[in-house]
């Protein structure tokens, strides 16, 4: 009797590219139209607002998907996500969105039945990551669900196991940090991370410690890492303050050396989003450090750009580049 998850019965994937350049000044509240697609049996379009959909999404870019046929309700995914300047999905998490809704039937023929977001991007942002020539491109996908089935609602798992973070019931290890002290449950650490298997459950002396002093790692920063550990999320960005980018520094040095892949990866991509003129030869710094090679990659193809290449050479973090990675120099040198 347990239940079942919801079955796609039909599906569209599909680009929807627009002359930016010639949309861009049209006002907030009006639409530029995608053809019409199928899927499952129904007819789709997607509204894009340059301007914005209301004065209050005057800075961003809305989308929305539209249920173009009258003949019954269906249930439906919708996700969007930027095609970049490379032709590839974009990597930002924050740059990507996803919703589950039901269409219902409109009594009024002549109504829109629609759903996305009024603030999907800031405009400035689509201009400067992902305008191509005169144009950007959405990647879309429509996928229709069979809503007859029992709805499964999205695993709550993280959000228990924080609880009993929180609470610290039944707790039977304690980390202290710069004399704060941290409890946490040794079968979850070894689960999430091999490292913490090895020295908890190993010949190693931790294994019989009920408590654990650690260095080289500040408690904000080992707080969010276990926090992560329990709940695989981490705090929103405005919860870190203005030390969000040393704050995902010091994230990344911890998931590397507690090999905790995903929290090092998501790590990589927070700094990736905050790459600069004057953060990209710190953050390539770190990314050649901690073995992210993607995020390296990313870094020096940002950094052999000539017009950047002229404005990075002038920041202290290119100085310790020069000092701790001579290679890294040398090869961009070779690209610019």
């Amino acid at each position: 009797n347990r239940p079942v998850e919801n079955t796609i019965v039909g599906s569209c994937v599909f680009q929807f590219k627009v002359d930016y350049e010639l949309v861009k000044h049209l006002p907030t509240g009006m639409a530029f139209y995608s053809d019409a697609v199928s899927a499952g049996g129904h007819l789709w379009g997607i509204k894009f607002f340059p301007s914005g959909e209301y004065e209050a999404d005057e800075e961003y870019v809305s989308i929305f998907l539209e249920h173009m046929s009258k003949s019954r309700s269906v249930g439906v995914i919708f996700e969007v996500f930027m095609m970049g300047r490379d032709s590839k999905p974009s990597m930002s998490l924050s740059h990507i969105r996803r919703l589950c809704q039901t269409f219902e039937i409109m009594e009024d023929k002549d109504s829109s039945d629609c759903w996305g977001w009024g603030k999907f991007l800031e405009r400035t942002t689509l201009e400067k990551d992902y305008l191509t020539g005169r144009h950007v491109t959405f990647a879309c996908a429509i996928m229709i669900i069979d809503d007859s089935c029992v709805p499964v609602p999205p695993s709550d798992i993280g959000t228990h196991l924080g609880r009993l973070l929180d609470h610290a019931d039944g707790t039977d290890v304690s980390f202290i940090v710069d004399n704060e002290t941290f409890h946490a449950h040794r079968t979850v650490l070894a689960a999430r991370s091999p490292v913490f298997r090895a020295e908890l459950f190993g010949p190693m002396s931790e294994a019989t410690m009920p408590s654990i002093t650690l260095h080289d790692i500040t408690p904000a920063t080992f707080k969010v890492m276990l926090r992560f550990i329990y709940t695989d999320e981490l705090p929103l960005e405005d919860e870190l303050g203005d030390s969000s980018t040393e704050m995902f520094q010091n994230l990344l040095a911890a998931a590397d050396r507690y090999a905790l892949d995903r929290l090092k990866i998501v790590c990589a991509q927070k700094l990736w989003d905050k790459v600069s003129v004057d953060t990209v030869a710190t953050i390539l710094a770190w990314a050649e450090t901690y073995n992210c090679q993607e995020l390296k990659n990313r870094c020096i193809d940002f950094f052999v750009v000539e017009e950047n290449f002229k404005k990075a050479i002038f920041t202290d973090g290119y100085a310790l580049l020069v000092l701790k990675f001579p290679e890294i120099i040398a090869e961009m040198k070779k690209r610019v």
